[in-house]
């Protein structure tokens, strides 16, 4: 049961009981219980959920950024490429092996920036996937897989960092999910995930082929016919490296959009409504409504936890009776004689005395 009532399997709410959604005019300080969220200044925590955008923001800024990084790396793979197409065409002249050698520079500059930017990034993004997963354990306690430790080291650790973190996003969309864990969306995280580790594949391929056709250029135990057919390995290499810095740029785009959804299904799952109070139209557990909600009769305008009025009795039973009081005994009288004597008279006026 998440702090704002709602059950984190089925989504329904609980009945408040104990004067739990009193008004929240009752309380007098922002996040008692009761007060409604939406008159707490923007960014607050609401429920132990935190709502602050600037490490958001932040990532978004740096993933945009990474995108522009990657255009310039497909320029500069673009510039590696046309130099090998020179050396196929005219041969080792010195013009197409300064050309290569200016290529290879350009593409290392644009991977030392890229470095730089995507550290930034990857700090950035465990920070705010560390946040949505105390977020969501606030919404859905003990409903996760793993502990929000994973939620940074999940990315870190060889060979589990290829479905852990995944799995960990699948937990935060459900309980995030403001109509329940059934309705979270899945098609963005799930074509992100599909993206990222595609291109990641492609990206290893291109480096191993790369890797091994450079290395044999640069023995000097083959013919011409050997080297040209390294060069069009290197060619082919460079091909398949720019098919991963596409598929990257795209992730990119994919990861940027999870950020802003994620982000904004938690805003909604913690400002759905006051806390323990389920909103109007929601059926408490239970399956009872609580008066003046729509698809019951009630008194309009009931709060909601106010009495509501005594029910009707039921077909074939007739209504209880008031019994008569009890004759009030005379000081010394065993508890169910009849008195002895006449009653006392009351000193204030005629007839028995009383109390």
């Amino acid at each position: 049961m998440g702090p704002d009532g709602r059950c984190a399997a089925c989504g329904s709410y609980q009945q408040p009981v104990g004067g739990v959604g009193a008004p929240a005019a009752a309380y007098p300080y922002p996040g008692a219980p009761g007060m409604m969220p939406a008159a707490m200044p923007a960014g607050m925590p609401v429920g132990g959920v935190d709502l602050r955008r600037g490490v958001r923001i932040a990532l978004t800024v740096l993933l945009s950024l990474a995108m522009a990084v990657l255009v310039l790396l497909i320029a500069a793979r673009g510039e590696q490429r046309g130099a090998i197409d020179e050396l196929l065409r005219d041969g080792a002249t010195s013009s197409a092996l300064a050309r290569a050698d200016d290529a290879d520079g350009f593409y290392a500059a644009m991977v030392l920036l890229y470095s730089l930017v995507l550290i930034a990034t990857a700090v950035l993004w465990v920070i705010w996937f560390r946040r949505m997963r105390l977020n969501a354990e606030s919404f859905a306690p003990g409903t996760h897989r793993f502990g929000s430790g994973w939620a940074v080291g999940s990315w870190f650790t060889p060979v589990v960092n290829l479905w852990f973190p995944k799995q960990m996003a699948n937990d935060i969309y459900r309980a995030s999910a403001p109509a329940g864990p059934q309705s979270a969306p899945k098609g963005l995280v799930n074509a992100w995930w599909v993206l990222w580790l595609t291109a990641g594949g492609f990206s290893i391929l291109g480096s191993v082929m790369y890797s091994v056709a450079e290395r044999r250029l640069k023995s000097h135990r083959y013919g011409f016919a050997s080297v040209r057919d390294d060069v069009e390995s290197l060619k082919t290499a460079l091909s398949v490296s720019t098919l991963a810095l596409v598929l990257y740029i795209v992730a990119a785009l994919l990861a940027l959009l999870v950020v802003r959804q994620l982000s904004k299904l938690q805003e909604q799952r913690a400002l759905a409504g006051p806390l323990g109070v389920p909103p109007m139209g929601a059926v408490p557990m239970g399956g009872v409504p609580a008066p003046g909600m729509p698809g019951m009769p009630g008194v309009p305008g009931m709060p909601y936890g106010a009495p509501a009025a005594p029910p009707a009795p039921a077909a074939g039973w007739a209504p209880v009776q008031p019994q008569p009081p009890m004759p009030l005994q005379q000081p010394g009288t065993p508890y169910g004689q009849p008195p002895q004597g006449p009653p006392p008279q009351n000193p204030f006026g005629n007839g028995p005395q009383g109390y």
